[in-house]
């Protein structure tokens, strides 16, 4: 009996493996580059949210997104995002590393785990991957965060974010929320209604922009403070310089 090593099928079968880890990651950055200028016509998280609907039987469940190019979202809407989720954005590469070292260090302490997920890694995960805090969703995300943030520029990826993000229950981006909640078009949204739109992430099932409660009003005034801080909507474009963090 030959040895495992020498066995005829091994090599083959680890060739094999290799050539379909390689198409993998070509075909995964294709995907990537591909989208970098064609707007995605979904995402995992809305495929994820129809198929929940169909499996419970939610007949009159209607999901909502249709795309907005940048140049016809209000500024404001990008901002208010980047100043409740990721204030970092314009400045790191996919990863908020203090974000992350100060969320171990608050569990630690005995306190719940937060998120430190940057506006990269949640594009990343609501166009490719399912819910849930598993090691291997985590890593994944990972990977097509790296993918993104080396293939879009930062302007895009905020594009997409705006476009795909869940702004209610079947509601997504902010083509659709703004005309659910504010009956006006992108282009229009001042800075307190692009503040309660970011105000219900994440967890915007739970939150309403149309029906604010008394913790979406606070958060939503602390964001449009932030907004104010941060220099207004020239942030986002990198032309004014990030706060020295405390």
């Amino acid at each position: 009996m030959l040895p495992l090593s020498r066995h005829p099928i091994l090599p083959r079968l680890l060739r094999s493996l290799a050539i379909l880890m390689l198409a993998w990651l070509a075909l995964s950055w294709l995907v990537v580059l591909v989208l970098r200028f064609v707007p995605p016509w979904t995402s995992a998280v809305m495929l994820e949210r129809q198929l929940g609907a169909w499996v419970r039987g939610e007949k009159d469940f209607r999901l909502h997104q249709h795309w907005v190019p940048w140049a016809q979202v209000s500024r404001w809407v990008p901002l208010a995002m980047v100043a409740g989720e990721d204030q970092k954005f314009p400045y790191h590469h996919g990863f908020d590393f203090d974000s992350i070292h100060d969320a171990m260090d608050a569990a630690d302490d005995g306190k719940r785990l937060r998120g430190a997920s940057t506006i990269s890694q949640q594009v990343a995960k609501n166009l490719f991957l399912w819910n849930g805090r598993s090691f291997v969703r985590k890593g994944l995300e990972a990977y097509f965060t790296l993918l993104i943030e080396l293939t879009w520029p930062k302007q895009r990826i905020l594009e997409v974010y705006v476009n795909i993000a869940e702004l209610g229950d079947g509601i997504y981006g902010v083509g659709a929320a703004s005309g659910s909640y504010f009956h006006t078009a992108p282009a229009q949204l001042g800075p307190a209604q692009a503040a309660r739109l970011a105000a219900v992430l994440p967890s915007p099932r739970r939150l309403h922009v149309d029906r604010p409660s008394a913790y979406v009003e606070r958060r939503a005034n602390w964001i449009q403070q932030q907004m104010n801080q941060l220099g207004g909507p020239g942030y986002i474009e990198g032309r004014v310089p990030p706060r020295p963090r405390r």
